[in-house]
Order: C-alpha cells, then sequence, then structure tokens
C-alpha cells in the first residue's frame, strides 16, 4: 500500500507496523530477538507491529535495530536557511514567526469571518 494522505492516522501505523514486522523477518529476527537487541520490550516490538501507537524513543531503537535509522534523514531533511534570508537577518538564524501586522488578516479567518450584527 503507498502511503498517501488520504489514509488516516490509524491506516498509516498499520502499514508501517507491516513493513517493518516484514524487514525483521527478512533479518531472520523474532519479536524477541528484535525487543533484546533494541533494548525494548517484546510488548513495544509487538505493538509497533500490530500499528499501535507507541514511544518514539521506542521505535527508534527499533529502526536503529533494522539497520532502517538512515531513512529518517530523507523522512525529515535538514533545510538550511537562504543564504539571502540570513543576510536579512545579519546572519542570525529565524526562531519563530511572527504575527501579522494589524488590520491584515489570513485568508482562511476572512473567508469565515461574517460582519457582526445586534442580536434581535
Amino acid at each position: 500500500m503507498k502511503l498517501t494522505l488520504d489514509l488516516t492516522d490509524a491506516a498509516v501505523l498499520l502499514e508501517l507496523g507491516s513493513r517493518l514486522e516484514r524487514r525483521r523477518i527478512d533479518a531472520n529476527l523474532t519479536q524477541a530477538d528484535l525487543a533484546e537487541q533494541a533494548g525494548v520490550s517484546k510488548r513495544t516490538v509487538e505493538r509497533i507491529e500490530a500499528g499501535h501507537s507507541t514511544d518514539f524513543r521506542l521505535l527508534l531503537r527499533t529502526l536503529r535495530t533494522l539497520k532502517l535509522f538512515d531513512g529518517l534523514e530523507r523522512l525529515v531533511p535538514d533545510l538550511p536557511q537562504s543564504p539571502m534570508a540570513l543576510l536579512k537577518q545579519n546572519g542570525r538564524q529565524r526562531k519563530r514567526v511572527g504575527h501579522s501586522p494589524r488590520g491584515t488578516t489570513t485568508r482562511s479567518v476572512q473567508a469565515t469571518a461574517r460582519p457582526w450584527k445586534w442580536a434581535e
């Protein structure tokens, strides 16, 4: 199954769990073996493979043991700030998002805003 935006979170977790289970089996590891090598409980491996939510640290340990950790770099690649943006900010990196100037609204707010009326 291809992971798309149309899938629910539960469906994505189930598919990822299934993929990890196939990787574990291809690595010729039992759930207990994987759990021991990753430093997690067997129940954690069972939960991941069943598509249940788990602590992210435990998932990282499992990915590291299955030699899938490098895939995280492709998942959320580092995005350096553009040179022009750094020049405008005197070499400082942007750390937060500011508010819009007063009197301007975002498109979604404009679409849902209604004129105010006295209730009668």
